[in-house]
This record gives C-alpha cells, structure tokens and sequence, in this order.
C-alpha cells in the first residue's frame, strides 16, 4: 500500500511546511506519480517522489514542481514563466461573471500570464469574444496551451501596454492583474514567491506604483466602448490612490471591494 510513502514524504518535510499542508502535498504528489494505487512504488516512482521532496525542501512551490494546479475549478498548467494564479484573482473573475452575462461581449485581458482570467471567461461566457495580451512570449505559450487544455478560443497577442496603443473598435471589459508588488514591500513576501515566481510580473517601484494602473487606464479610455467597463486587481495598499486615478480620468461608478481576507482587493470602474 501507499501508506509508507505518504509517512516518508511526511518525514521528509517535516519543518518545511506545516503537518496540514504535507498531508495535501503527499496526497497530491502519489496522485501525480503513482501508476497503481493498490502497490508499492516502484523504483522509478520512488526516485521521482524523492526529485519531487528535494524540490520542495528548497522553496519551489509545488504548482511549479507538478507544472499544474486549479483555478475557479479548472485545469492550468504553469510554470516558472507565470504567476501561480491566487484565489483574490478567483474573487475578480467571480465579480466580473456576476456583473456581465449580456451576449456577445468583447472582452480584453492586459497581462494575461497563464491565461487564468481570459480562459476562465471564456469558459463561463461562452458567446464573448476573448483577447489576452502579454510582454512575454513564454507567458503566451503557457497561456495558448491553457485555452487549449481547457477548450475555449483566445485570441492572445504579443503586446506592451507601456507602449503607444492604436484605436480599437471597441472593448465591453478591460481586465488585469498587472505588476503591483512594490520593490520595498520585497522584505515582507515569503522566500518561495521571490526565489521562483517571474519578477516581471510582480514589482513595480516604489515611485512609481500605480504606473500600470494608469497607463491601462489612459489606454482604456481609448479603447472601451461608452459605458465599458474596467476591472482591476490591485495592492491591498493602493485602492483608494486607484480609484481616485480613475476618478480623475473621467471614470464613473468607481467600486473598491476587498478579498475574503478583508483586504482592498478589487476596483471597477466604468466609462
């Protein structure tokens, strides 16, 4: 039986983790790797339970070590190349859903990284039509293989939001989770986050926080159709400096949500 090997993976990163999260993690890791659950690991799976263990002790998360994980219920794949995507995000697809169930809309993700947001909308809103972009060609690949992965068309595109933006016939929704992790906020977050997940899309500095908000922002007003929506994710820290950005860009119907943690997560705002 398996039993042994979830007591070894238990043993092994004892210290590591808390006994709650190895549980999950052992459960996950036989789920993974074991081709027979009725049998003893053969040595081939051993050898891999043992890589998988090594990995762990040093920090990788293991979304990163498996290559996959969950969002709003569905399969994504990730890797070092994008965010591991958080349940805030879950939070900021669940209220754009509860706002937007009109047919047909045009719907555009700005920084799109493992496809979590545009996939999933465009699962749940299957008459909308999605665009994604990203400054990172691997972060495409990854995101293309996720709308793949999970059966919905996406319409990804390599783009800068920093650069200059032409007229757009017209979006219903702009959507993103850019960059706001400020560089002197580094000495709070944990180890594995800094030693793994891809700093681009995480830091902005500290003179400049709201740089991507207002550049999406400036850009929106260009290409939202009249009483188009934006949403945000934001640092919990940052949504009223946010919200009074959109405020002064002419935005209406200006909304500041938390998370479930009770942290000021979410803005939307319209146009």
């Amino acid at each position: 039986m398996q039993q042994h090997s979830v007591r070894h993976i238990l043993q092994q990163l004892d210290g590591f983790y808390t006994r709650t999260e190895i549980s999950v993690i052992a459960g996950l890791v036989l789920d993974e790797i074991c081709s027979n659950k009725n049998t003893y690991l053969s040595g081939s799976e051993l050898r891999k339970v043992e890589d998988i263990v090594r990995r762990l002790k040093n920090g990788e998360p293991i979304q990163y070590v498996l290559g996959k994980t969950e969002f709003y219920g569905m399969p994504f794949e990730v890797t070092p190349d994008v965010l591991i995507p958080r349940p805030e995000t879950e939070e900021l697809v669940e209220w754009i859903l509860s706002e937007n169930r009109q047919e047909g809309c045009s719907v555009l993700d700005i920084g799109t990284g493992s496809g979590c947001i545009a996939v999933t909308l465009a699962k749940k809103m299957t008459s909308a039509d999605l665009h994604a972009w990203d400054i990172s060609e691997e972060a495409l690949r990854v995101a293309s293989g996720n709308a793949c992965l999970n059966g919905v068309s996406v319409r990804f595109s390599l783009r800068d939001i920093l650069q200059p933006v032409e007229e757009y016939p017209g979006f219903d929704i702009i959507v993103s989770n850019p960059p706001y992790v400020t560089e002197s906020e580094k000495k709070d977050m944990e180890m594995n986050v800094l030693d793994f997940e891809p700093h681009i899309a995480l830091f902005v500095p500290d003179h400049d926080a709201l740089l991507f908000y207002d550049r999406i922002a400036g850009a929106a007003l260009k290409m939202l159709r009249c009483k188009g929506k934006i949403y945000f994710e934001i640092n919990r820290g940052k949504g009223l400096e946010v919200c009074s950005m959109l405020h002064d860009k002419g935005f209406v119907n200006i909304e500041l949500r938390k998370d479930i943690s009770g942290n000021d997560r979410m803005v939307r705002a319209v146009k």
